[in-house]
């Protein structure tokens, strides 16, 4: 991944579980999926610097610079990679995809497809993160991980399962 050009696409699914739905700011869509999205880049920037990292914000203004070429980032249907029987992007999110990252000048893509954040039985929140990454060129699923994290917070967890993404 050195050196590379990789867009970090924004999380379109965040599922907070039971009472965790009244947490903010789980409480309300839009926010949540803002949090999210800072919470991987925090995590991306510090642990992999030395990768050129495209993060949401880019991506949101890459799009709109070109809307005849390039979809709303946010509105691609990312999170069917959830599923893990696909080893070939299905269209129309590999189209969507690779024009995307035409724009954006690079040819990887690191799809957050699915967070879940639940009530553990410790008493601790267990955030659940579903990772993807893609050559948008070729179409290809290279890489998958589903890792967790735990945490007295739905932040501490999540940020605990972006460290067993890639650890230091």
């Amino acid at each position: 991944m050195a050196g590379q050009r990789i867009a970090v696409i924004p999380i379109t699914l965040l599922v907070p579980v039971d009472t965790l739905t009244r947490v903010p700011p789980l409480a309300d869509r839009a926010q949540s999926l803002a949090w999210a999205d800072s919470i991987v880049e925090a995590g991306l920037a510090s642990r992999r610097p030395e990768v050129s990292w495209v993060f949401a914000a880019e991506l949101r203004k890459i799009a709109r610079r070109s809307p005849t070429v390039a979809p709303d980032p946010d509105r691609m249907g990312q999170s069917l990679l959830r599923d893990k029987s696909f080893e070939t992007v299905p269209d129309p999110l590999r189209q969507h995809l690779r024009s995307l990252m035409a724009v954006a000048s690079g040819r990887y893509a690191l799809v957050p497809a699915a967070v879940t954040l639940l009530p553990d039985a410790s008493g601790l929140v267990r955030a659940e993160v579903t990772m993807v990454m893609t050559d948008t060129r070729l179409g290809k699923v290279m890489w998958r991980t589903v890792t967790w994290g735990l945490g007295a917070t739905p932040a501490q967890a999540f940020t605990a399962a972006m460290d067993a993404v890639l650890p230091l």
